[in-house]
């Protein structure tokens, strides 16, 4: 029997396109029924035209299941796949890219429904429509219209409690999930980037950047700029705050190194292309707390991958200030994804970053051979909870050693980690900034002089290495040793 409100799609256009047709009517009649219960206290009574679109896909093949090898674009086992789908014009590309790779591969029938999932008002509204909470309190808008549920907003199918072997709980009995996120998992991540970051969630680019230092972001600014102003590869540079620039003259350049980005906690700079295939560089600052904040909701725009470039403390009597660490392994202290992925699952290095670091890091340097082997070190780093760690460095210093650890910082493990968890292909490369077991600490005049001749170099190394991704294609970054036996079908 054919269910109500569904429709079949003969291509992955199609879906897409009947995708954006039904979220754009539900987010009206939402948006509809809100103004007019604050304007006249008319009660809306058709709460089934606010749900999120959902995309279905039957596969229910005659024989077995092929076996393909591919990290994603696959189907682990016979059945019915379905996700409720928000923003379809933001992962329009995504999801062609998914949809196309698995019609192309198997025999399967594509449908656009409603998914039952409400949208919650917050999202549709933002500040459009203005309400005297003395007359209507918030909490009374929350008994009439849907707001976000916390009881949803889980990380279950990336973590593996739903695994596409089983169906799907509750009142999606029956089904199994086509992506590791949720439409209400992937709305809140949205709404929380525009407000850490100070940028919109469109500007965002495939490739990306961490860095745990305010003075990186100068550099990018000036280095993005001119790569804009050569009107190549890139047509735009977005800071926080929304501010746009297409050139690099000085005073767009102290414009946009000014005030307007410390408004926000980890201020985000887009150096963007038509095809969203740019950077973006993300000032996380120092923790993990933050590491894995940003990643959690990054995570969701399913980005190529994510490199840390940030300062490290050496470990290593023959390291010097300005010399450059890649990160092998992890040695997690980081404690902030210990119950969801615990410190004793392996989180492995992704060979292609490795590789294409090391020849960026060549390139940008001039060095190569024994003179790069002198400069860059590969190692373990460890990403510790604590920043003075040093004061308890009688119980420390047996695990640094154990561990054969060349750097320690507060972030990198966190960003592998989360990279690992959410299928991100991930890499660390950091810059020696002192050597706390030598007594090379940080003190103000030393420190200075590092910067100013370190930061622009290492940040061109990590520019050159996702540009490399770029140009000689990202698929190969998306390594089979993410996934796990039975992943969902899409990337």
């Amino acid at each position: 029997m054919k269910e109500i409100g569904w429709q079949p799609a003969a291509t992955p256009d199609k879906a897409i396109e009947l995708l954006q047709e039904m979220f754009e009517r539900n987010c009206g009649a939402l948006k509809s029924a809100f103004e007019a219960y604050v304007r006249n206290g008319t009660f809306p009574d058709d709460r089934a035209s606010w749900c999120y679109p959902a995309l279905r896909i039957e596969y229910l093949p005659e024989g077995p299941v092929p076996p393909i090898s591919a990290a994603f674009g696959k189907m682990a086992s016979p059945g019915i796949y379905q996700s409720a789908i928000t923003r379809p014009a933001l992962y329009a590309d995504y999801l062609k890219a998914q949809l196309e790779l698995i019609t192309k591969r198997y025999e399967v029938a594509l449908s656009v429904g409603p998914s039952g999932e409400e949208i919650p008002y917050p999202y549709v509204l933002g500040g459009q429509v203005e309400i005297d909470s003395e007359k209507i309190p918030p909490a009374e808008l929350a008994t009439v219209f849907p707001t976000p549920d916390l009881a949803e907003l889980d990380d279950d199918i990336a973590d593996g409690k739903h695994s596409t072997a089983k169906s799907l709980s509750g009142k999606h009995r029956g089904l199994k999930p086509l992506s590791l996120f949720t439409a209400l998992r992937t709305d809140y991540s949205l709404q929380r980037l525009k407000h850490y970051t100070g940028t919109e969630a469109a500007d965002f680019q495939d490739f990306i950047l961490f860095t745990n230092y305010h003075r990186y972001m100068d550099a990018f600014v000036e280095i993005a700029l001119g790569k804009v102003a050569e009107g190549k590869e890139y047509e735009s540079f977005v800071a926080p705050g929304g501010i746009m620039a297409t050139d690099n003259k000085p005073e767009t350049i102290a414009a946009l190194q000014g005030g307007e980005w410390r408004r926000f906690q980890m201020p985000a700079y887009h150096l963007k292309t038509k095809d969203r295939k740019g950077i973006s560089l993300i000032n996380i600052g120092v923790g993990p707390s933050n590491a894995k904040t940003i990643t959690d909701h990054l995570a969701v725009l399913r980005p190529q991958c994510w490199i840390m470039v940030g300062h490290c403390g050496g470990l290593r009597h023959s390291q010097r200030l300005g010399d450059y660490v890649l990160a092998h392994a992890y040695l997690r202290r980081d404690q902030v994804l210990d119950s969801v992925l615990p410190a004793d699952i392996p989180v492995p290095p992704i060979a292609e970053i490795q590789t294409t670091l090391t020849e960026a890091a060549s390139r940008v340097t001039g060095d190569s051979g024994a003179d790069l082997k002198r400069r860059l070190r590969t190692g373990t780093v460890v990403t510790h909870a604590d920043r003075n760690w040093e004061l308890r460095f009688e119980d420390e210093g047996r695990v640094l050693d154990l561990a054969r650890a060349v750097g320690i910082d507060m972030e990198s493990a966190t960003v592998a980690a989360n990279g690992y968890r959410f299928r991100v292909p991930y890499g660390t490369l950091l810059c020696v900034s002192d050597k706390p077991l030598h007594g090379e600490i940080k003190l103000p005049g030393a420190a200075n002089r590092f910067y100013e001749k370190s930061i622009g170099e290492h940040i061109r190394i990590g520019i050159e290495a996702l540009e490399m991704f770029r140009r000689d294609g990202s698929a190969a970054l998306h390594s089979r040793k993410l996934r796990s036996f039975d992943e969902p079908p899409f990337r």
